[in-house]
């Protein structure tokens, strides 16, 4: 089958395998597991950040990120789009108590001009706002960058305001990939962000979340309380490291083979409409009288496997496990 349901599919190559086999490990929870220390300390540099935390999931990352900014009766802004508000599994009420304002808008990208229209007054009836959340790529968004000038301009002003900003960076190397934004000038504009590296980048497990030391201390605290101390896992570390050497620049040819699907998707006799593709994302309305299911009970019967994403709406996600043959194929399999 050829598994175009995620890039979360992706399994370790041979080389990283091998690289993760001969990694020196340690007690992580002691903070002394050499292969993790030097992964949360590369990532953070690559991004202009003092610190980093090695986390099992991009989840645990943005929830620890949530939790050391808010309490309850606070206020954080997203998107309507957010993962961090519809794939986390109601994270920010139960974890923080924090309330959230939606800004509704298909493309999952925010405004200056929308956040500031969202911002309480200083009012008892009405919850603090504390941080402003971004996602860049934007997953419902068809994997669609933000600007870095809309970025610079909503940094500049939370950091006038002194509110914090996050960033969920489950696919951010997709697009410092597509917008040739370097990873330090993008974390110049952050308080911190949230790293997956178990998607694009081929790794079997983790994020990493990456901030200022006094951020990150209390990042740790928070992973304890959630379960997330891991002991010897400098060997999932080493995935990582190999990942940051070997796996970014290649996201290149992901996007090659995701404008590909783009094309013949828009063909496709079943296609309402196919939004932009920039980078590794493909999604696609249906027309009225086709289902969803349907379409994908069809590609499945050929084949190849993607995931409903909403009403009428299907998914397919290029990953380094899709080859050019495997593109080809699915091509062919959409000629209907």
């Amino acid at each position: 089958m050829i598994d175009l349901r995620s890039d979360t599919v992706t399994k370790p190559s041979k080389k990283m395998m091998q690289f993760m086999m001969e990694a020196n490990v340690g007690d992580d929870v002691f903070q002394d597991d050499p292969t993790v220390n030097l992964f949360e300390q590369k990532t953070a540099n690559m991004f202009g950040k003092e610190a980093g935390l090695f986390c099992p999931s991009g989840t645990m990352t943005n929830q620890i990120a949530l939790m050391v900014y808010l309490k309850p009766g606070d206020e954080v802004i997203c998107s309507s789009e957010a993962h961090i508000y519809n794939y986390e599994g109601g994270g920010i009420a139960r974890n923080s108590g924090a309330s959230v304002r939606l800004i509704n808008r298909e493309s999952g990208i925010l405004y200056l001009n929308e956040i500031i229209d969202n911002i309480n007054p200083d009012d008892i009836h009405y919850p603090k706002t504390k941080l402003v959340a971004l996602e860049n790529t934007v997953n419902r968004g068809g994997g669609i960058c933000y600007p870095i000038e809309e970025i610079e301009k909503i940094s500049n002003y939370c950091q006038s305001e002194k509110m914090p900003l996050h960033l969920d960076g489950a696919r951010l190397f997709n697009a410092l990939v597509k917008t040739e934004v370097s990873a330090y000038k993008m974390g110049s504009h952050f308080d911190s962000i949230s790293l997956c590296f178990s998607k694009g980048l081929g790794t079997p497990v983790g994020s990493v979340l990456v901030g200022s030391k006094d951020f990150i201390h209390s990042a740790r605290r928070v992973r304890k309380v959630l379960g997330g101390g891991m002991r010897q896992s400098g060997i999932l570390a080493a995935a990582g490291i190999y990942a940051l050497e070997n796996n970014i620049q290649r996201l290149s040819t992901d996007h090659l083979h995701a404008k590909v699907l783009e094309e013949s998707l828009a063909k496709c006799s079943w296609i309402e409409k196919v939004l932009k593709v920039e980078t590794n994302i493909v999604v696609a309305y249906l027309k009225d009288e086709y289902l969803a299911s349907e379409f994908i009970q069809k590609l499945s019967d050929c084949g190849v496997l993607a995931i409903p994403f909403g009403k009428g709406r299907i998914r397919m996600v290029t990953h380094l496990d899709i080859s050019e043959k495997d593109v080809e194929k699915v091509v062919e399999s959409l000629k209907f």
